[in-house]
């Protein structure tokens, strides 16, 4: 197992642990020593090597499924990393509702929540990406994808911005440059 895997799956259950609330020594107490702290914080570390049979045991033990504890293997891109995603309205309008129903709709509802009704850009977090990746049924990077072919983000990842706060105002322009393609699918 490679180190920079080690470490991330050490992070994934070191993720799954502190959601539950417990502490290396809380795991150990609450397995009634069956799960040892230093040994659990030693696969949380990435120092120690855990087998598919330990692991699946540690699964049952959090109650979630294995592929929980596991992380993910494909590389984030730029925009799932990013805090802001902006959306070209414009685009997104005219596109069928069979293809970009969700969106449109989450959109619809974001822009009603804000206030703000300007018809050409929405700025949305990169978890609300996330998020529509699941009602999609793809990864965000697959959404991101198809949401470039579409031309509701721009190809060059324009669209992202990378700073300011949840609660600023979307008053950014409309690019000309976008590139205004549907999916062929």
């Amino acid at each position: 197992m490679s180190t920079d895997y080690s470490r991330a799956l050490g992070a994934r259950l070191r993720a799954i642990r502190n959601q539950q609330g417990l502490s290396l020594q809380g795991v150990e107490d609450k397995s009634h020593g069956r799960w040892k702290a230093v040994v659990v914080g030693s696969y949380e570390r990435g120092d120690r090597a855990v087998t598919v049979q330990r692991l699946s045991e540690l699964a049952v033990f959090y109650g979630v499924p294995v592929s929980e504890l596991l992380p993910d293997p494909r590389p984030s891109s730029a925009v799932t990393s990013s805090s802001k995603i902006v959306l070209n309205l414009e685009s997104l309008g005219s596109l069928p509702a069979d293809e970009a129903g969700p969106l449109a709709r989450y959109a619809s509802t974001i822009q009603a929540q804000r206030h703000d009704y300007n018809g050409k850009v929405l700025s949305i977090r990169a978890e609300d990406l996330k998020s529509l990746a699941i009602i999609y049924d793809m990864s965000p990077d697959e959404l991101t994808s198809r949401l470039i072919e579409w031309g509701v983000i721009s190809s060059g990842m324009d669209s992202v911005v990378g700073f300011g706060g949840p609660d600023d105002e979307d008053d950014e322009e409309l690019d000309p440059n976008w590139e205004r393609r549907r999916s062929p699918r």
